[in-house]
């Protein structure tokens, strides 16, 4: 007996790779580097006022990344297809598992911060200009991004390098200038009498839960792996270099803000970089600083507009219920995702949910950043001799560093906003729900 339909899924096109490593690690710098450095430190002296201490939060949150980074790295390199989580949990655990990451990237895990990294672009060119509405101009930047993106994808790099070196420049010349500010304030960058206390201090913790999403975006360019020329070595290396320029970014700006502004003036207060940048530039600083930040965030919608898409084209080429989404025009581009994406962004920003959203899906993205760094170790269980041309370094202290760090971030979470990572988890939920009740019967049709 026959049927109708054969629902196999769409043969994939060869990838065309064409990102090289510069390339690809500008994504990883572009999409890790937010307003969240310009904006954290603020809450950190609330309860923490030694410079030792607030320097080595940065650098304890740049090596948790970093550990993540290496088990991507190894990932990346065994297992070279674009995708991210859900290329990797669907095959080191099973389909629903990389379904249900997939599900929750596709539909608001890049989204929502492309939606929130839009409004903040929106307010902070207002404050430059003096004039436009911040909606109006967050709308007309994922507009503007979303069609360079959409053609040749030799432009989208293009347009992607560009913003991410501009960004890198403007946060290099602001950290110069820092250093040219004639009076310095009273602070040491050494370790004193008490330091150690309080990096064990629950302050400490809670600080670096913050410090963490800061440099949520390390694992950017496993999403596009398919397209990254010599994958194998690429993107290991963009991962690893991406976050450590990064960590030094952070490390030197803190020290910057912490050097030239006084910490009474920035305690508590969120727009931090603003009111370093009068102490660094004098009366019209915040404005030179809102128009670095602002001219920034152009390199991380670009970035998040270029990977979010390759998850929901990997899910279309292997899901036939999903086939029209792994369509891609003759260049290699993923039109029908892209569109998705941008039709996604512009529905959280008409009715301003992406704040609310993106509080509910944190636990989730960490559960699958968890899971997919502890699948290093899995890996190398079940696997054992699988090729893997590049191999975590001191393994098996980075994943079980990150598996820590992260579990410690859930624990938070759960503590703190239960009812928002009970609704992600619910989310997560209804991915696994969504693939054993459409997706797999379609995929097991004959």
């Amino acid at each position: 007996m026959t049927t109708l339909v054969e629902a196999k899924p769409i043969p994939a096109e060869r990838p065309r790779r064409t990102i090289g490593f510069v390339t690809a690690c500008g994504i990883v710098v572009a999409n890790i580097i937010g307003t969240g450095v310009f904006t954290s430190l603020g809450f950190q002296l609330v309860d923490i006022q030694s410079g030792f201490v607030l320097l080595m939060l940065w650098m304890v949150g740049g090596v948790a990344a970093l550990c993540g980074a290496l088990c991507y790295g190894e990932l990346s390199a065994a297992l070279p297809r674009s995708g991210g989580e859900y290329h990797f949990l669907s095959k080191i655990y099973h389909p629903a598992l990389g379904f249900m990451a997939g599900f929750v990237s596709a539909t608001v895990g890049f989204a929502a911060p492309i939606a929130i990294t839009a409004m903040a672009f929106g307010t902070y060119c207002q404050g430059v200009l003096g004039s436009g509405s911040p909606v109006l101009l967050s709308f007309g930047i994922v507009w503007v991004v979303a069609l360079f993106h959409l053609g040749n994808p030799q432009v989208g790099s293009a347009f992607q390098n560009l913003w991410t070196i501009l960004k890198l420049l403007l946060i290099a010349a602001l950290i110069a200038a820092g250093f040219f500010v004639p009076q310095k304030q009273p602070i040491s960058f050494f370790p004193a009498s008490g330091d150690a206390a309080s990096m064990c201090s629950g302050a400490f913790a809670v600080a670096l839960f913050f410090v963490m999403y800061s440099y949520s975006g390390w694992n950017a360019s496993s999403y596009i792996t398919g397209e990254i020329k010599r994958p194998e070595k690429n993107v290991p290396r963009s991962l690893l270099v991406g976050t450590i320029m990064v960590m030094a970014t952070y490390v030197l700006l803190n020290g910057i803000f912490l050097a030239t502004t006084p910490q009474a003036e920035m305690r508590g207060q969120i727009e931090v970089g603003l009111i370093a940048g009068k102490h660094i530039f004098g009366q019209e600083g915040g404005r030179i600083v809102g128009a670095i930040i602002c001219l920034g965030l152009v390199s991380s919608i670009s970035s998040m507009t270029w990977i979010g898409p390759r998850v929901t084209m990997s899910m279309g080429e292997d899901h036939w219920l999903l086939r029209v989404l792994g369509r891609k025009n003759k260049e290699g581009v993923p039109t029908n995702a892209i569109a998705l994406q941008l039709l996604i962004v512009n529905v959280l920003l008409l009715t301003r949910s992406f704040e609310g959203v993106v509080q509910y899906i944190q636990f989730t993205l960490l559960l699958c950043s968890l899971l997919t760094v502890l699948g290093t170790i899995v890996l190398r269980v079940r696997q054992a001799n699988l090729a893997r041309p590049y191999r975590v370094w001191a393994y098996p202290l980075p994943p079980l560093i990150f598996s820590i760090i992260t579990l410690w971030m859930m624990l938070y979470l759960l503590r703190m906003h239960a009812l928002q990572s009970l609704f992600g988890l619910g989310t997560a939920a209804l991915g696994v729900l969504l693939y054993f009740g459409a997706v797999k019967p379609f995929r097991a049709l004959k």
